[in-house]
This record gives structure tokens, sequence and C-alpha cells, in this order.
């Protein structure tokens, strides 16, 4: 436990109770009274706070501080509802670029790099976010924002970039268009520094190895600060958090009661230092797990797993849950499978049937992938499945979040 963690704690359900009319509400309808807080012990006694209830609160019920300390918002996407706009003080800003800074310099960037940023910009908090890391570390920030690909590898050519700044997708996406024509001894890529969705071990394997660089999974929501509150180091053997700023919990998300160190749950983030619109245990619907013991980077800063899925993610066929984390692991012990996979689901003669549709390598046999493909998933998933093998790049890329999971049943 970092030092001073708890004290923080205390301070922010202070600030809670007296500043935020989202929390004072939420205190009085569970009956908190703060001052019973007397260890991380009690915290399993306070409310969570869900994301149905950030979006009740639309457009500004979370702000906690008058209108002329808020210096920029920003929002989720909103595609499943309606979106979560966050303010943010100046504080909030710069707490947030030094998160992010520690996070590039964590992957080894320094004032030498040009760091080509290719999330977008604007509400989304992705784009300014890295581009505020960048600048504190002080390295070139070249911020080409998403999409336009032939202007993407224009610029990584010509500028020489150092270290690309994308969604796991789209960094595949370049990956396979740069194999494509033939421009490998014409850039100049050392890293990579991934996140937005999770992504498996082959996928991570192909981007390595083709665009020539070492990885980094960076990790962050919108909800909390955006992208940076945790990234892997040079070991990668988990991702460090700030535990500064935030206090992380894990718990079963059936009961919401919390695991043991090393189990895996659902991560529940509390912010201690913000201001705009701080969160008290905030269920991001994330699997993770926290790693116990020190990691032999050296770094005082705890660290969490790879994000394995989400609870929203899973999906359910024939009476089974399936996570698309399964699936992923299911692919990287059958060789000649390729990274990208797409479920499709139907209903058909009063039954489920699913469908996973597997790009293959080159000069690999369709026929030997799709019966190893049935076989695994009936044996470690415990369903018969129809699998279809297709050839590498016949599956849709995307420039920002693949969409993976196509499920017609409801249709």
């Amino acid at each position: 436990m970092r030092r001073g963690q708890f004290d923080s704690f205390k301070e922010l359900l202070g600030r809670l109770a007296e500043e935020s009319p989202f929390y004072k509400n939420k205190f009085q309808t569970s009956g908190i009274n703060i001052n019973d807080i007397k260890s991380f012990d009690d915290i399993r006694h306070l409310p969570f706070t869900t994301k149905e209830e950030l979006r009740d609160a639309y457009p500004l019920g979370l702000q906690a501080v008058p209108d002329e300390k808020v210096v920029r918002i920003h929002s989720s996407s909103g595609t499943t509802g309606k979106p979560v706009i966050i303010p943010y003080t100046e504080n909030d800003v710069k707490d947030w670029a030094v998160m992010m800074a520690r996070c590039f310099e964590l992957a080894g960037v320094t004032p030498r790099d040009r760091v080509q940023i290719t999330p977008g910009y604007g509400l989304w908090t992705a784009g300014i976010g890295f581009q505020a890391g960048v600048e504190r570390v002080g390295a070139m920030a070249v911020p080409m924002g998403p999409g336009n690909t032939e202007k993407q590898l224009q610029m990584m050519v010509d500028l020489k970039t150092t270290v690309f700044v994308a969604t796991s997708s789209y960094a595949l996406l370049i990956a396979e268009e740069v194999a494509k024509r033939g421009i490998r001894s014409q850039i100049h890529l050392k890293k990579g520094v991934f996140g937005s969705e999770r992504w498996g071990e082959k996928m991570r394997g192909r981007i390595k190895n083709e665009l020539g660089i070492e990885i980094y999974d960076i990790y962050g929501l919108t909800e909390i600060y955006g992208p940076g509150i945790s990234i892997d180091c040079g070991y990668h053997s988990g991702l460090h958090y700030w535990d500064d700023y935030l206090y992380f919990e894990v718990i079963d998300p059936v009961t919401g009661e919390p695991v043991k160190d090393g189990e895996y749950g659902e991560l529940v983030i509390t912010t201690l230092k913000k201001e705009g619109a701080p969160l008290l245990r905030y269920r991001t619907r994330d699997l993770t797990r926290i790693i116990p013991g020190e990691c032999a980077c050296g770094s005082s800063y705890p660290r969490h797993d790879i994000i394995m899925g989400r609870t929203d993610d899973m999906i359910k066929v024939k009476g089974v849950n399936i996570y698309p984390g399964q699936i992923d692991e299911l692919l990287r012990d059958i060789n000649g499978a390729s990274s990208e996979y797409q479920v499709v689901i139907n209903h058909i003669n009063g039954k489920d049937v699913m469908t996973l549709r597997v790009e293959k390598d080159h000069n690999s046999s369709g026929n030997d992938i799709r019966e190893r493909i049935v076989d695994q998933f009936k044996k470690k998933v415990g369903i018969h499945i129809e699998a279809e093998v297709i050839d590498i790049g016949e599956l849709p890329r995307s420039e920002k979040k693949s969409k993976r999971v196509l499920d017609y049943r409801y249709q």
C-alpha cells in the first residue's frame, strides 16, 4: 500500500460528501456515513458507481466543482446509450498529463523520439491525452488522428517516426500495409503503444514481427481520465498503474465481493485526486487481476494483468458463457491459425448455431485448421461449433476497434 493512499481516500470521501451533488444523494440514499470508513477493509461497505448511473447523470450531473473551474469536457462514444460527459479542471488536465508522461517514460520514450498519434481527437480522450504526455516527455508529437492510411505511411517514412500510437486493430492494418508495399526498410519505428481494445498474443506477435518493434499495452477509460492510467514496462509482465492517483480493486462481478490478489475479476477504480468528476468505486466491466509481488523492472508502482475481456463482452451460446479471451487463447495454440477471427451467431430451426471464421497463415491447410478448431472448442469450451477458415486479409480491418462478434439471434 502506497504511503498516504488511505489519507487520499478519506479526503476524497470528504470532498464527495461536501461538493458532489451526485454523491451527496448517493450517500443519503445508501445510508452511508463516511466517518464509519476507518480502514481499507471498510471500503467494501461503500456503494459502487455504475455506467448506467453516469448515463443517467447526463449531461453534467457528475460535476463536483463550480463552472468557472471547468476548463474542458470529454465524452464517451455513447454507442450503447446516452454518452457520459466528464468535466476536467486545470489540475485534472495536469494530473492526466503526468500519468501519460509516466507511461511514455516507462516505455522508454525520450525527447529524441518522434511519436505518431493516430487515435481520434475531439470529445474522445485518446488523441489529446497522448499528445499531452508526448509533449510533457519532450518528444516530437505528430498528431495525425485516425484514418487516411496513405498519409499515415507517408508521414511515417518521411518524418522517420520512431513511436507509433494506435488501437491494436489499426496497428495490424498498418503492419499489413507495410508488408504489402514492401516498405519495411523505409520505416524507422522502434516502439508501439497500443490500447483501447483487448487483443491476444497472436495479434501482438504479428504486429511486433511485421513492424519489427517492441510493443507496450496501455490502458485507460474516459470515465477515469482517458488512456494512460496504466502501461506495461519492458519486462511485459503486467501493467503498472499509478496508485498515487488511483485506487484499484478487483471484485467478483456477480457477488460484488473482493477477490484475492492473483484472482481474476472485474476491475473497480476510485479516483483519489480528480476534481471535476471524481468517481468512487467505479465498476469498469473490464476483467483482469492484481499481480502480487514486485516487478523485475524495479518500479514501485503495482501491476494489474492485461484486460482479458469485459463482463458485457460475454456471449451465451447453448447455455455456455463464452468470452472473446477464450477464443484468443484457443487460437494461440493452433498452428496456422492467424490472429484475426469473427464470431457469427444465428438461431436456426430452434437452435443456436455459432460459426467461428478464422484467417489462416499462407501455406497452411484450411481443412486441418478447421478440424482442430472444432475439436478444441468442444474440448475447452464445451460446445460444438462450425468453423470457416479463410485467407489472411478477408476479414474486415478497422481504423478503430474491430467488431468480432455478430449476433443475429435477436434481430
